[in-house]
């Protein structure tokens, strides 16, 4: 007989995953709507997830294997339905991942039966997160993560080693595990996506080249670069596209985020923006543009960040963070940004084609110092005074 226990974390879950969004009416930015509610918790996990349900080895019903956060979710549409790979922290710091499926992108999310059991091709990897989702046009979609493992070179236990695990998958249920990712003139790689198109033939990787696992040293931004042979992935030169750039939400570091959206204007990226602070770094999401024909040229480039956290997103794991690596464009125009507050729960805010591309081209570039950013605005004000006195 089940612990009476059971069936209330049973109505507890069920009230969650079935609880409706609705749009945060007291934020207003023109260019996207947020949700009142997070699409995913630690709380969306299904109790079979954590707890022993037989009360003969589980008297107490006590967790087992508990789940510390849902964050950093890759995002795809399938068949008409809404697909987030989720990377989840067990209570053991062990990332792992997890589809959750939605009829509607907004809320209803809930996860398979079982996490997804990566082929076990990396003896040497611990640790794998940040999946990224690509639908490639030779007709298989590519998941692109972080694959970590220890660093044996100093005598330092915390010290890691990031590389860009890829597998590749028709269903998202059967994945089959490729080689990671080389390369030759990076050490480290993370926040690494696959561009959705052939580029001169070959596929196309946007990178973040890392001199180690936290500093990107010499790495100037988010890099670009081809390979032949996806089922032996080897890059041998980097181009870089958005660059780093002192004191602004860049400056520490930057990563390339979702898919790229592709637009009549251009390739729409948004992607995350680091800097630091006296209370350690801060992460914002951003967008830019690059040419339809030359992925690395930068075509448009808005000044500040697109998302920042606001209210309880400030507060988790990490503080004062968003982060994103999914985001699904409908053939209808609607765009779906899947975004992580705090390295804790995952969020969605939507938006149109045309709206991304207004706000992407039409707003007004960092002109980088202070008294050139005044004037910016003072223009803007001058121009909006004189239209009000017209009116």
């Amino acid at each position: 007989m089940l612990h009476a226990k059971y069936y209330e974390e049973l109505k507890k879950y069920e009230a969650l995953v079935n609880r409706k969004n609705e749009v945060d009416t007291e934020f207003y930015n023109g260019v996207y709507d947020r949700y009142k509610y997070p699409v995913l918790t630690r709380e969306h996990i299904p109790p079979t997830w954590e707890y022993d349900l037989n009360p003969e080895t589980n008297p107490h019903f006590m967790k087992r294997l508990g789940i510390n956060a849902v964050l950093n979710s890759g995002a795809i549409e399938l068949n008409g339905k809404f697909y987030m790979v989720a990377r989840i922290e067990g209570d053991d710091r062990k990332s792992f991942f997890g589809v959750a499926e939605s009829d509607n992108g907004i809320d209803g999310f809930k996860f398979w039966d079982y996490p997804i059991l990566l082929p076990d091709t990396c003896p040497e990897e611990t640790n794998v997160y940040d999946m990224r989702l690509t639908k490639h046009e030779d007709g298989y979609i590519y998941g692109v993560f972080c694959s970590e493992s220890k660093d044996t070179t100093v005598n330092d236990l915390s010290a890691a080693v990031a590389a860009a695990g890829i597998v590749r998958t028709k269903d998202l249920k059967t994945w089959e595990r490729l080689p990671n990712l080389v390369t030759l003139r990076s050490p480290q790689q993370r926040n690494v996506v696959l561009h959705p198109e052939f580029v001169d033939g070959k596929y196309a990787f946007y990178t973040r080249p890392m001199d180690d696992f936290i500093e990107t040293g010499s790495g100037g931004g988010i890099g670009f670069g081809l390979c032949d042979d996806i089922t032996n992935a080897v890059i041998d030169e980097e181009k870089m596209t958005s660059l780093r750039k002192y004191h602004t939400i860049t400056e520490a570091k930057n990563g390339a985020g979702a898919v790229p959206i592709k637009t009549d204007k251009g390739w729409i990226h948004i992607a995350h923006g680091v800097r630091n602070t006296a209370a350690g770094l801060r992460y914002v999401i951003y967008a830019f543009a690059t040419d339809l024909n030359d992925p690395t040229k930068v075509i448009a480039e808005p000044s500040g960040l697109l998302i920042g956290p606001r209210g309880a997103e400030r507060v988790g794991d990490v503080s004062n963070v968003v982060f994103i690596n999914g985001a699904i464009a409908r053939e209808n125009g609607d765009v779906y940004l899947y975004y992580a507050s705090s390295d804790t729960r995952m969020h969605v805010a939507t938006t149109t084609i045309e709206k991304l591309k207004d706000y992407v081209f039409n707003t007004p570039s960092d002109p980088l110092r202070s008294v050139e950013c005044v004037a910016q605005r003072c223009d803007l004000i001058k121009k909006n005074l004189e239209f009000l006195a017209q009116q």
